[in-house]
């Protein structure tokens, strides 16, 4: 590393933010540009470790001293080829990604992590600054055709690595932008929506075709997709919400969580949303039930449009601020979280049991029923609930958010036309990221189930290389594999 002793020198510091009050007035993002010294001084952080736990950390595998080290001698060109390498789009992962690298860096083991992040984000935007991230003009074509179901950041990385490698690729979206969960599912103030589009147009230009308000399944058939390309990729995401089906489930105002963050961003894009249809937290009591993301998201979202009061419940017990003998580094640390949304204002409670959906008038919501529960390990092993008694109270409710996370992908339509095999739990089967269709192939949440935007990127690639190896030698992985089993290989 350029500074050997970086880390004994200078704190993790990341770069300051908008006042929360100031913030809440908008939907841009927040965080104040930091000078050229502070980054490099974060860039010196970084150890000469040895052996670089962040690079396990990381879905990716990114490169993470390389950049750090060349960001610290200023070489920042060399820092954005360094991290392009292994990221298809760290504009988006320096920005929204949770930073599984941050907890496995050796130095957490003492002390802060280093702000990987922030550097990732920090190296991408000085390569537009300086007209870096172009597109890749000549491309040598093999003549063969893909076609890409779904438009997030798994059918993004998948579209993106295959284009490079000569085919010709074509994304179907059945919404009416590109972008999947980076469009409609993640607010502006934290993701850009121009951010999105820059890179939508180097991948344009570089031959990448995007179909918009093509449902296939519905305006085309799946069987003719299949007919018409040389191979398919299942990249749909999963979609379907977990419920909460207890009394009262069907009062109005409550409503499913991603629902309620894409009409906001199509608000925030410019949409004309329906008087009928529009969701108005203004002046209202608001509750989101579950402690994630997407949860903090919504209160993100409804601080700046003027709710009167906003209430996050989990059913699990509050974490600690320390990791335990459970989580130790490097694994990811099960420690308290408290985002940007959170600093702007809300109620959080924990090990909150929601037993019924309350209505003054019978018909929209003004309450939820809960009760306090008490975590314990079973004979089993596994944790139990169990209620207290005399801890049932009324929380008061006009508007009610779930963010419980998704169950599966849906069915209907593309899955069920192609009668494609499912895992126990629900998932798109598969092996070697193949499907039991040929040249029928599948990536991120649909594959693996909810996740991360930084596995959805790995997964992508990951299925672009399978699906490249059988374009240009017509086997798969799996045959491969068997072949060198039994000799053939």
């Amino acid at each position: 590393m350029g500074k050997v002793d970086g880390f004994l020198e200078y704190e993790r510091a990341l770069p300051k933010t908008e006042a929360a009050e100031k913030r809440v007035t908008h939907f841009n993002e927040f965080y104040l540009e930091s000078d050229e010294a502070h980054k490099k001084e974060q860039a010196a952080r970084c150890m000469d470790c040895g052996i670089p736990f962040c690079h396990s950390g990381c879905p990716l595998g990114n490169l993470i001293p390389d950049f750090n080290d060349a960001v610290y001698r200023e070489d920042w060109k060399a820092a954005f080829e360094i991290l392009s390498s292994t990221n298809n789009f760290p504009e988006f992962t320096g920005r929204i990604c949770p930073a599984p690298c941050e907890a496995a860096c050796v130095l957490g083991i003492n002390e802060k992590p280093v702000t990987i992040e922030f550097i990732e984000k920090s190296i991408t935007e000085k390569a537009y600054e300086n007209g870096w991230a172009t597109p890749i003009t000549n491309i040598e074509r093999t003549n063969k055709t893909v076609a890409i179901v779904g438009s997030g950041p798994a059918g993004l990385a998948c579209a993106d690595q295959l284009n490079k490698a000569g085919h010709s690729v074509t994304v179907f979206e059945r919404s009416d932008r590109i972008g999947g969960l980076l469009r409609y599912g993640i607010p502006d103030f934290k993701l850009g929506k121009e951010v999105i589009d820059r890179r939508l147009d180097i991948m344009k230009a570089e031959g990448v075709e995007f179909k918009t308000n093509t449902n296939v399944g519905v305006d085309i058939k799946a069987d003719e997709l299949v007919n018409d390309y040389d191979a398919v990729v299942l990249c749909g995401g999963s979609t379907i919400p977990r419920d909460l089906d207890i009394v009262g489930r069907h009062l109005k105002g409550i409503y499913y969580a991603m629902d309620y963050l894409e009409q906001k961003n199509r608000m925030v894009a410019g949409d004309k949303i329906s008087n009928k249809e529009n969701i108005i937290v203004e002046g209202k009591n608001v509750v989101v039930i579950g402690g994630g993301d997407t949860g903090s998201d919504c209160i993100g979202t409804s601080n700046r449009l003027q709710a009167n009061s906003i209430t996050q419940i989990e059913i699990l017990g509050k974490p600690g601020n320390q990791r335990t003998e459970k989580d130790p580094w490097p694994l990811w640390p099960m420690v308290l979280k408290t985002t940007s949304s959170h600093d702007e204002g809300c109620d959080r409670e924990w090990a909150l049991l929601t037993k019924a959906f309350v209505s003054e008038d019978g018909e929209n919501l003004s309450g939820i029923k809960v009760v306090e529960v008490n975590w314990q390990q079973g004979e089993n092993g596994n944790m139990q609930m169990q209620e207290i008694e005399g801890t049932d109270r009324i929380i008061p409710c006009d508007l009610l958010f779930l963010a419980m996370g998704f169950v599966h992908p849906q069915y209907e339509g593309l899955l069920k036309q192609l009668n494609i095999s499912l895992t126990k739990r629900g998932n798109v089967d598969d092996i070697y990221y193949k499907t039991n269709l040929a040249k029928v192939f599948t990536a991120g949440d649909m594959r693996r189930g909810q996740s991360l935007v930084v596995w959805a990127i790995s997964e992508g690639r990951e299925a672009a290389v399978e699906v490249d190896r059988f374009l240009r030698d017509g086997v798969s992985a799996l045959e491969v594999k068997a072949g060198s089993v039994l000799g053939l290989g």
